[in-house]
């Protein structure tokens, strides 16, 4: 037993010596960097403890799991309501507690505080909020599907989109046994059909001007950066849509020969053979992995 004991601790610390080596790493290359290109996915937002299920569902939405048997937010968000009343009660909590009812977290600061200084930008799916809540600025993010914090047409009959805090509020005041008044459905201003969050879940997304000129900055950034020392440093972003961040990074960190390619994600972290030298991938908590490299002196 004794020997069997000295192995695994040397086993123990051996792994301890690995996990200090693949972190000192990440340091380096994030302060040799000439420009880092954030893409975040949903499990970024579950690290900072935007959880979808479990608790945070159970407590927020006990009303809507006894009526209609829902089991989580996400797909909670497909289920077929037979009114807008009750549509826009479910998902006025939805927004509320998810854009609304939560300010900076401690998470997505450890994040900004490793990059604030650098020449960084923001590729996203999320649609949260949670970037802009804590500081980044607005002209380096490209939320590219959506923002809860915005209505649009459902049929995308115009390109604009409309602030909804108010009336989202004012639904969660008023409504009862899963409805809403009528009156607080709202109505597009132009063909007079229902509006629909700003979410890409069909071919009617609103693209608006704001849309397109984030575009721009974001293949400008690229563009500028290309030859230099750019790190894509990936988090949380599954293989629900890889091929918005995901597939794109893979294929620049391979194109370009000064790229690095870091993945942190619990369950999902690797990268492709051919860009294996120039990549670090790290199964696990993304909040536990920023907080250990924000505990040194901030990147330069």
């Amino acid at each position: 037993m004794k020997l069997l004991d000295a192995l695994n601790k040397r086993k123990e610390h051996n792994q301890e010596l690995e996990d200090e080596k693949v972190l000192n790493k990440i340091k380096e290359v994030i302060k040799n960097a000439d420009a880092i290109l954030i893409g975040a996915g949903a499990g970024l937002s579950t690290s900072a403890g935007l959880s979808y299920s479990g608790k945070r569902f159970e407590d927020n939405f006990s009303d809507f799991i006894d009526k209609y048997g829902m089991e989580d937010m996400y797909s909670a968000g497909f289920y077929p309501f037979n009114t807008q009343e009750e549509k826009w009660a479910y998902w006025s909590k939805h927004i509320f507690y998810n854009r609304y009812d939560v300010g900076a977290t401690e998470v997505y600061r450890q994040l900004y505080q490793l990059v604030e200084e650098k020449n960084y930008f923001v590729l996203t799916t999320n649609v949260d909020h949670q970037f802009e809540l804590t500081g980044f600025e607005n002209e380096r993010i490209f939320a590219t599907q959506g923002d809860y914090g915005m209505f649009q047409c459902a049929k995308g009959c115009h390109n604009k989109l409309y602030e909804n805090e108010n009336v989202v509020k004012e639904m969660i005041v008023k409504q009862k046994d899963c409805k809403i008044p009528t009156s607080l459905v709202p109505i597009c201003p132009v063909c007079g059909g229902h509006m629909e969050v700003n979410l890409r879940i069909d071919g009617d997304f609103v693209q608006d001007e704001n849309w397109y000129k984030a575009a721009d900055k974001y293949s400008s950034f690229l563009e500028e950066n290309q030859n230099k020392k750019l790190v894509f440093f990936e988090l949380g972003v599954g293989m629900n849509t890889p091929g918005i961040i995901k597939y794109p990074f893979w294929q620049m960190t391979n194109q370009w020969s000064n790229a690095f390619y870091i993945c942190i994600n619990k369950g999902e972290a690797w990268a492709p053979d051919e860009i294996r030298e120039r990549s670090i991938c790290i199964d696990g908590d993304i909040g536990q992995v920023l907080e250990v490299l924000g505990n040194e002196e901030r990147v330069q």
